[in-house]
């Protein structure tokens, strides 16, 4: 079973374009598959500013779907950071919209989920 592993940016996108991911993770996976977020994630939803709506609904969304919140290092600063060492262990996926997360994943041939023309999810191995 793999892990798909969702960064922060990527959790907004129901909020913010109004699509689907879970639906949409279904469609494009056809294995098993856990989702997870880590705890840093919820840090930073915390920190941000100026998407309180969002933010609420994305937290909603976390709890109703019962993501596997995975605890990160402590010495890990960012979400980025937390997501590129466990990647690193193999049977994952990671699901972002960060540009420069997505060039080191790609780097270190890590399979990557990501949202096209604002509408549907792809999956980039």
């Amino acid at each position: 079973m793999k892990t798909i592993i969702l960064d922060t940016d990527f959790i907004l996108i129901p909020a913010k374009y109004k699509v689907d991911v879970f639906s949409e993770i279904d469609r494009i996976c056809d294995f098993k598959y856990k989702l997870a977020i880590f705890y840093k994630t919820l840090e930073e939803l915390a920190n941000l500013k100026g998407l309180k709506r969002q933010v609420k609904l994305t937290k909603e969304l976390i709890k109703a779907k019962g993501l596997n919140i995975l605890k990160n290092d402590r010495n890990c600063k960012t979400v980025d950071v937390a997501i590129l060492g466990y990647a690193n262990l193999g049977q994952s996926i990671v699901a972002t919209q960060d540009a420069a997360l997505k060039r080191s994943l790609r780097a270190k041939k890590i399979p990557i989920i990501t949202l096209r023309q604002k509408k549907y999810l792809i999956l980039v191995e």
